[in-house]
């Protein structure tokens, strides 16, 4: 069955964009044009991932983003948002949200075609580089692969599929530092720069999930974060 992706654009010529290079790369479509009708369609056809815009009439992006992370039913649903250059700000609010990335508008069509599949990819578990079968075990923190799960003094965290990914690729790599460029290309599955900003605010959600071994996440000034050696 072929994935199926919301798109939630209130501009009906671009959603029809949207929605033919999708259909065309293999994906099922459902449209929305307004928040409300977003969240009804994401509760009832749960899919695959949500392609959403963030000015739109009555409930805005974020707030659609945000209701949808709230609720039970659609809260692991991935979100990408759909963002002008100038809304810098409301993308990190997107993100700090739950949302796994964003794009710029104005956008070509391949790009989102290859953003949602590298979001869908993470989502579904693809290994990474390490061994798979190993627990890593740092304190009273311990990172399953297998069990794609991370547990703090045996409970476990509630980490979005992009947050253990970028978790398990750290810690599988203790000890070394880690660019943005590479994390971006080993966890988000991009080739290119210019979204370090991305890295950064997953980075900062991680560490606060991680509470009191939040600071096992070093960040190394001028060139990226690093998983420290010792339980921290």
């Amino acid at each position: 069955m072929n994935p199926k992706v919301l798109i939630v654009e209130d501009e009906p010529d671009i959603l029809e964009l949207i929605s033919y290079n999708l259909e065309q790369a293999g994906f099922e479509i459902i449209g929305a044009e307004d928040g409300e009708t977003a969240l009804k369609l994401a509760e009832e056809e749960l899919p695959s991932i949500v392609a959403l815009d963030l000015m739109l009439p009555g409930l805005d992006g974020l707030e659609v983003c945000r209701l949808l992370k709230q609720n039970g039913s659609t809260r692991d649903i991935p979100v990408l948002i759909l963002t002008a250059r100038t809304e810098e700000v409301d993308r990190i609010v997107g993100l700090e949200l739950g949302a796994d990335d964003y794009v710029v508008k104005p956008f070509s069509p391949r790009e989102l075609v290859l953003r949602i599949k590298a979001i869908l990819r993470r989502n579904a578990g693809r290994p990474d580089t390490g061994d798979e079968k190993t627990v890593i075990q740092a304190g009273p923190l311990s990172i399953d692969p297998v069990g794609h799960r991370a547990m703090l003094n045996g409970t476990s965290l509630d980490l979005t599929a992009t947050e253990f990914k970028l978790l398990l690729v750290l810690a599988q790599r203790r000890g070394r530092v880690q660019t943005r460029q590479d994390l971006l290309g080993v966890v988000w599955g991009y080739e290119y720069g210019g979204y370090s900003r991305t890295v950064d605010t997953h980075i900062r959600r991680l560490r606060v999930k991680l509470g009191p071994v939040g600071g096992l996440v070093e960040t190394v000034r001028g060139v990226g974060y690093r998983f420290r050696r010792d339980r921290g």
